[in-house]
């Protein structure tokens, strides 16, 4: 990306086209990530910005958080042996286990994909 400059009075100030970004939906892991980067790294977020790829950078982001968070989800649920017959049996006791290990699961997921 070449840059440029143009005049304004006594100055010299950098023309900042940032290229029409592809719009795709980026859910809420993907926000969060963006959010810590424009606070955290702003290098990051600024060189993901002008060169518009921020957007389907996030959205990768979001994707992978959601498919780790499913996968863990499914995994602690086979682990701990919360089954449809316990759900059927004690549903208040699933539910607790299921709030829990969905808990884990998301401190997971923010931990290795959206805080880091």
């Amino acid at each position: 990306m070449e840059l440029t400059y143009t005049k304004h009075g006594d100055y010299y100030l950098p023309v900042l086209d940032i290229p029409a970004q592809e719009k795709v939906p980026v859910n809420r892991y993907g926000r969060m990530h963006g959010n810590y980067l424009k606070k955290n790294n702003r290098t990051t977020y600024n060189e993901l910005l002008f060169s518009g790829r921020l957007n389907q950078y996030l959205a990768e982001i979001g994707e992978q958080s959601e498919k780790m968070f499913a996968l863990l989800t499914e995994q602690y649920a086979a682990a701990e042996n919360i089954t449809e017959e316990m759900k059927e049996a004690d549903q208040i006791g699933w539910v607790r286990a299921m709030n829990s290990i969905r808990n884990r699961a998301e401190e997971v997921v923010l931990s290795e994909l959206v805080y880091c």
